[in-house]
């Protein structure tokens, strides 16, 4: 925990830096495919700083996160197997070094996409669910590139700009209340949208 800490406190300082936009890239990027803090406690820093640029940050955060989840489908695709269900080195660097990675948690994922498909990407992509145990895992399993693409862009967009807009209108007054509840705000926003859709397919 006090290594996480670290880099937490360590992403934070960029806000206070020109360099705040750039790291915001990079780090948005970075989670999507191998590190462990998610970007969105810079994104607020940086909206607080900047709140006419709040909807920019927002996009800088989306397309670094498709680009990084894009990257993240290609370790899978590409560099996980090493043979017929053999893991690869970097697999199995991945499985010891790095946070959410176990070799449990990635066959679960391979039953969540067979019975999920859209949906699970999306969730994992808006919520607090280790987004790239899910980028590395479809890319392995070959999960249709298209929808992971779609699935990804509507989520991680969906995710940054409700934070940078609730940033961007209530300031500093919601930056705590975020900062506290931000994961139980995006499991139920993730609920009651799932439970819409299967509301409407019901009543139609």
């Amino acid at each position: 925990m006090k290594i996480i800490r670290r880099l937490y406190d360590w992403m934070l300082h960029w806000a206070e830096t020109p360099y705040g936009p750039i790291a915001l890239f990079i780090l948005s990027f970075a989670e999507a495919s191998f590190f462990p803090i998610p970007p969105d406690a810079l994104l607020i820093a940086l909206v607080l700083g900047l709140r006419k640029k709040a909807f920019k940050f927002a996009a800088i955060c989306t397309i670094a996160s498709v680009l990084g989840a894009l990257f993240g489908y290609g370790i899978g695709h590409y560099l996980w197997w090493n043979g017929a269900n053999e893991f690869s080195p970097l697999a199995n660097f991945f499985f010891n070094n790095i946070p959410g990675f176990t070799h449990t948690i990635f066959y679960d994922v391979k039953s969540l996409y067979d019975e999920w498909n859209f949906w699970i990407i999306f969730t994992a992509g808006f919520t607090p669910i280790p987004y790239k145990v899910f980028t590395v895992s479809g890319g392995a399993f070959e999960i249709n590139l298209v929808m992971f693409i779609i699935a990804s862009i509507i989520s991680r967009a969906g995710r940054f700009f409700l934070v940078a807009g609730l940033i961007w209108k209530y300031g500093d007054q919601i930056k705590s209340f975020i900062d506290k509840y931000f994961n139980w705000l995006a499991v139920a926003f993730t609920v009651l949208l799932i439970g819409g859709f299967v509301l409407i397919k019901y009543l139609l």
